[in-house]
């Protein structure tokens, strides 16, 4: 477990900047969404799908009174526990872009979403998760990630190819595997070792939008004279970047929870606390020539995060990530 990995704007706050340079459903923004048929005791995929777009057709429009919400439904984003009818409910000013990922569990009963929305006519990364027991909505989870940058944006019109293509049969592999490989990354990160997660060659990971790993984009103007050109770690793969130590300023991963798996696509959606303690002033860099030491100056804090994993024949080929940064000590509300 190791202080803050992933983000610019999330594990990126510090490694966006040092990395800096490094079938689909209904669009709902313009039309109602079809309400989900959850009248039998089971609701399929295509249930959960249908009740995420009613959810979120019923957030841009301020109104959760059409919801099938139990009486006693937890309600939190970013971590506070709030009623419904507040935060997003409040603030949204638009629905779901062409940005976004659905991740639905029939067997857990949950179903994920990670996508652009707009909230005060600015454009905000949610991800949301509904929990559906016995016909209703008991639990329901916002993470929001505001003050969205213009380099992600390009990254944010539509989701990568794998993250919305349904497996073919003979790519899946038992759930259990599949939350396997995704605790992994959790392990990998903290241990400081690509080797420990089953990456593929491919593996890319995007961090509230911006490519951190993997990076095949256009790379910035270089560094000034006798910096270093910190680019080189963003155009590593998953594997190689964590074998150079870049992300031992993370403490450690608390308050893992995998909760949804979506066998038909590959997908794994999970939450976890990024513990950053802030007692590391100095990371040793290894393997990477002119490279030996980077400092770090981002201080104590804590940061949630929601990762969406796509796993093809057992091995983990997309991430993608958000992330906000809260006080040291901050708990994720679950």
């Amino acid at each position: 477990m190791r202080m803050q990995r992933m983000m610019a704007s999330f594990i990126f706050l510090a490694l966006l900047a040092l990395l800096g340079a490094c079938g689909p459903a209904t669009d709902i923004s313009d039309s109602e969404s079809p309400a989900a048929d959850i009248s039998d005791s089971e609701c399929d995929r295509a249930c959960l799908v249908a009740l995420m777009d009613q959810y979120l057709n019923a957030l841009a429009k301020h109104d959760p009174s059409g919801l099938p919400l139990a009486e006693n439904v937890k309600f939190t984003e970013d971590t506070a526990a709030i009623p419904i009818g507040d935060g997003l409910w409040v603030t949204t000013t638009g629905g779901p872009t062409d940005f976004k990922i659905y991740v639905a569990d029939p067997v857990n009963g949950q179903v994920g979403f990670m996508g652009l929305i707009e909230e005060n006519n600015n454009p905000a990364i949610l991800t949301a998760r509904l929990r559906l027991e016995n016909s209703q909505i008991t639990e329901v989870e916002h993470l929001v990630v505001r003050n969205v940058g213009e380099r992600a944006l390009p990254n944010l019109q539509t989701p990568r190819p794998g993250l919305i293509q349904p497996l073919d049969p003979s790519e899946r592999v038992p759930r259990e595997q599949m939350l396997e490989a995704a605790n992994l990354y959790y392990e990998a990160l903290e241990q400081d070792s690509g080797k420990v997660a089953p990456f593929a060659d491919e593996c890319q990971r995007r961090e509230n939008g911006i490519t951190t790993a993997n990076n095949r984009e256009p790379l910035p103007k270089p560094p000034p004279e006798g910096q270093p050109n910190l680019s080189v770690f963003g155009r590593m793969s998953c594997s190689d970047q964590l074998d150079t130590n870049i992300m031992s300023y993370i403490t450690k991963l608390d308050e893992r929870r995998l909760l949804v798996v979506d066998e038909e696509m590959g997908l794994v959606l999970g939450f976890s606390m990024f513990v950053h303690r802030g007692d590391l002033k100095e990371r040793k860099i290894i393997g990477v020539p002119g490279i030996e030491s980077m400092p770090y100056t981002s201080g104590a804090f804590n940061l949630p995060a929601a990762h969406i994993y796509k796993i093809r024949n057992g091995k983990i080929y997309e991430i993608e990530a958000v992330g906000i940064r809260l006080p040291y000590g901050s708990k994720s509300g679950w």
